[in-house]
């Protein structure tokens, strides 16, 4: 919003652009966009079979939004909002033919955006699956302090990705075995029945 009502309203000082840009969220464009975006993730979910409530991948995100349906939405939200804050004598005429006109600079810049952060949560996801890669791996080698290095970089990334199904779950099962070995004295000899029990209340 602040890069595409910039560019869309050159000649406006800073709090100006700051003033539209909380008028249109504060008349229907935030609240709006955030149920067309858990609508249309939720009805490309459920065209996908997917009831868990949870997304397993990436790819599966990317169907949920790639058919434009989200900036389709947030098209008519910024309209209506436009439309709003323009009737409430909020901006004159020319501001908003100016935004109107210029509207597409703004979705650009919405669109880019969640594409970005997609590819972020991809690098992220790809750490991610290779320190729980690396954990296991020390793990069966008994190597708690190298376990304590992976784990301190899974902490790390777990906190940036989004709701994942599968990879948050196999990021539950390594800490809630790495912190049952922990309280054990870094003990390694755990029973079947203990690390089941462990993975099953972390899930």
């Amino acid at each position: 919003m602040d890069i595409g009502l910039r560019a869309i309203l050159p000649d406006l000082i800073e709090n100006q652009v700051i003033n539209i840009k909380n008028e249109l969220i504060e008349n229907g464009l935030k609240a709006g966009a955030n149920t067309a975006i858990n609508s249309v993730i939720n009805l490309k979910k459920s065209a996908m079979g997917i009831i868990t409530g949870n997304f397993d991948n990436i790819e599966q995100i990317n169907t949920a939004i790639g058919n434009g349906g989200i900036i389709d939405t947030i098209s008519d939200l910024l309209d209506n909002a436009l439309n709003k804050i323009y009737k409430n004598g909020k901006i004159n005429n020319n501001i908003y033919k100016l935004i109107k006109n210029g509207k597409n600079i703004i979705l650009d810049n919405v669109n880019n955006n969640i594409r970005n952060e997609l590819k972020n949560q991809n690098n992220s996801i790809e750490k991610l699956e290779k320190y729980i890669k690396n954990w296991q791996e020390n793990y069966n080698k008994k190597d708690f302090n190298k376990m304590t290095q992976e784990y301190e970089k899974i902490e790390k990334e777990y906190n940036k990705i989004i709701p994942l199904e599968n990879i948050i779950n196999e990021t539950k099962k390594v800490k809630a075995i790495h912190n049952l070995i922990k309280n054990n004295g870094q003990n390694f000899n755990l029973t079947e029945e203990e690390e089941r029990l462990a993975i099953n209340l972390a899930i």
